[in-house]
């Protein structure tokens, strides 16, 4: 379906906000501000501390007037958007901005900030704590070594994701960087694949990543960009979720996702939950080294994926997400409202309301791992059957 001229369509209003929304949240995005500026230092510091002293982090300064664009933000029309549904998505749109902006802004002031990501993504519930446990009651499996063995440096990786992204019809950027979290990351507003510099990666991580990184968070991204309206590729109110369920979802699809990842997934929402409950970053190292016997290595990075900025609590919504899309699938739904961008599962139905009504269209690009059931572990079947 080719929408010639979107703004011609009969919501000209909604095509106005959408697209002065698009100015200004061009910035925002805050995976770019979350990550300390210093995290090899401090690992340093805080191991030869014998674990007994919180690391001090450095975060980048923000480059844009957040008071000017929260003042932008509110003083939208809204009303002027005839359909209900559209308008009451839109109001919901700019609340939830209004809350990454305030996020932004506390990074790095401890409790200050906290309370905005509660805001922003919630925190874990009981239910999440007890699934996280149930995870972790399961003994490790047996697996092939050579696969799990941290053997490839971080450009044979990039050439590995090169090859990898072939089968689609869009461009890879690749860059490296000693100042992310994670393995890798995917930058949304550049279109580009971080990897972690000094990290060795395995053959069932390179997998992992290829399908969780480029599998859905790169296909959502230019899925969105393809879209008329700017907000598919901005991200849908509460989006996080559904894109990291999305993502592991593809990792299980694709046969590559194993209980040590799974239990990697649990770990998160202990973390997390431990902020909850007053934990500094000596306190969850402590309960994720010492109590659950995790190597100081994983349980570093657990750690501080959980308190970068003062406590980021995004981490909990990797195994709530997986659930539900997990869910969503064996219910026989359809997946591809999902993949059309940055879009929350709660938010689904506008994008099949869109569709029906001509300004948004079908997907350019599909995530191949959904085509196939390829895991053959019953075990995780089992426990994802079983998570409440």
């Amino acid at each position: 379906m080719k929408i010639e001229n979107p703004m011609t369509q009969n919501q000209p209003c909604l095509f106005k906000i959408d697209d002065n929304l698009n100015k200004m949240v061009v910035k925002i995005e805050l995976l770019n501000y979350i990550n300390p500026t210093n995290i090899e230092q401090e690992k340093r510091n805080f191991f030869s501390s014998k674990y007994n002293v919180n690391p001090s982090f450095k975060y980048r300064k923000i480059d844009f007037n957040a008071h000017s664009i929260q003042q932008q933000l509110f003083s939208q029309d809204i009303d002027s958007i005839k359909d209900e549904e559209s308008r009451t998505f839109y109001r919901d749109v700019i609340y939830d901005y209004s809350g990454l902006i305030q996020c932004i802004e506390t990074i790095g002031q401890g409790r200050k900030f906290y309370y905005n990501a509660l805001k922003s993504f919630g925190t874990p519930t009981e239910k999440d704590v007890e699934n996280a446990k149930f995870i972790l009651h399961f003994s490790d499996e047996h697996f092939d070594e050579k696969e799990m063995i941290p053997m490839y440096s971080v450009d044979e990786a990039a050439a590995y994701f090169e090859e990898f992204v072939k089968q689609y019809n869009f461009k890879l950027e690749v860059k490296l960087s000693t100042k992310i979290a994670a393995a890798a990351m995917v930058q949304n507003n550049t279109r580009t694949l971080i990897l972690k510099k000094n990290h060795r990666y395995s053959a069932n991580q390179l997998k992992v990543l290829a399908n969780h990184e480029i599998g859905v968070h790169l296909v959502t991204t230019y899925n969105g960009l393809d879209q008329p309206l700017k907000i598919f590729h901005n991200g849908f109110p509460k989006n996080v979720e559904t894109q990291e369920g999305l993502a592991v979802f593809s990792e299980y699809m694709s046969g590559c996702l194993t209980l040590h990842r799974l239990k990697e997934l649990a770990y998160r929402v202990i973390a997390t939950d431990s902020i909850r409950r007053g934990f500094n970053f000596c306190d969850t190292f402590d309960v994720l080294h010492n109590q659950y016997k995790l190597n100081r290595e994983e349980a570093y990075n657990i750690t501080l994926r959980a308190h970068r900025g003062g406590g980021f609590t995004k981490d909990y919504t990797y195994l709530t997400g997986l659930k539900k899309v997990y869910d969503a699938y064996f219910n026989k739904e359809n997946l591809n409202p999902l993949l059309a961008g940055k879009v929350s599962i709660e938010h689904a139905h506008i994008v099949n309301k869109w569709m029906d009504q001509g300004i948004a269209k079908e997907n350019r690009y599909e995530n191949f791992a959904f085509k196939q059931n390829e895991n053959i572990n019953p075990k995780l079947d089992f426990i994802l059957k079983n998570l409440k």
